[in-house]
């Protein structure tokens, strides 16, 4: 199957997937997330036992891509609440995949790029990349990857990573416990397969067996926890903030901030 902004590699029980739109960083369009979804659920179904998840050229994934950013402002309430739930399942069926998934990430992992990274069950991380949830600054509430988040590093450090928006490097996303390995940009691949192939050498039933049993520890509390993200994600939209921030950020300016409300 042939895809337009992934490519789909299968090699001895490894399958690769590459984020594949280096002219706009890999940025997150609603075809790619089509076709990310897709490319998933043909790795769950194939003879492969891991999945390696990469960006081709200099970054991993810039976050949401500006055209797309720009259509959010004109959605109605029912629009909203529909993208924000395509989005909520593209994060959860990473979260939620059946095999061990290997990140690579090999540059700037912005926004929802910082959650395709650390959703996956190992994050390899160059020293160079750069990580942030900057949904804040714009005007926009990172709910959908809040509950991840809280779970790998608490919430106290939640809320400054969230609150602040404030971009971080590989080395403080490994103390903070989102990165497992920081690999130099050479090594990075090479790293990503050894340990793939080190997970082939063990029991692939295990592993589906540990990786559903981890999920569902938290499945009912995640649940809960999405549908409030959604809601909130949803609402913010229709404020004027939310507006202000966008075309803000789309005009390369600084925002003027008017408040709650609509």
């Amino acid at each position: 199957m042939d895809y337009k902004t992934v490519h789909y590699h299968e090699s001895h029980g490894i399958d690769s997937i590459t984020l594949n739109r280096p002219d706009k960083r890999n940025a997150i369009s609603y075809e790619l997330i089509a076709d990310l979804t897709s490319a998933l659920a043909r790795a769950a179904a194939s003879h492969a036992r891991v999945v390696i998840l990469t960006g081709a050229g200099s970054a991993f994934c810039a976050g949401m891509d500006l055209e797309n950013l720009k259509q959010l402002i004109g959605l109605s309430d029912e629009q909203n609440l529909a993208d924000s739930r395509t989005m909520a399942g593209l994060f959860r069926t990473l979260y939620d995949f059946p095999k061990p998934t290997i990140a690579a990430v090999n540059g700037a992992a912005i926004a929802g790029g910082t959650a395709l990274a650390i959703l996956c069950d190992f994050t390899l991380a160059v020293p160079e990349a750069k990580f942030g949830y900057t949904e804040v600054r714009i005007g926009f509430v990172p709910g959908i990857v809040s509950s991840y988040l809280i779970a790998n590093v608490g919430e106290k450090r939640a809320r400054d990573l969230l609150l602040t928006g404030r971009l971080f490097g590989a080395r403080e996303a490994h103390e903070l416990g989102l990165v497992t390995e920081v690999v130099e940009p050479d090594r990075l691949m090479h790293r990503a397969h050894e340990l793939a192939k080190q997970l082939l050498e063990i029991s692939p039933a295990s592993l589906r067996a540990t990786k559903r049993l981890l999920a569902g520890f938290s499945r009912e509390q995640l649940d809960r926890q999405i549908e409030q993200a959604v809601q909130e994600n949803a609402a913010i939209r229709q404020t004027a903030d939310f507006k202000e921030g966008v075309t803000s950020f789309l005009e390369r300016r600084k925002p003027v901030w008017k408040g709650t409300g609509k």
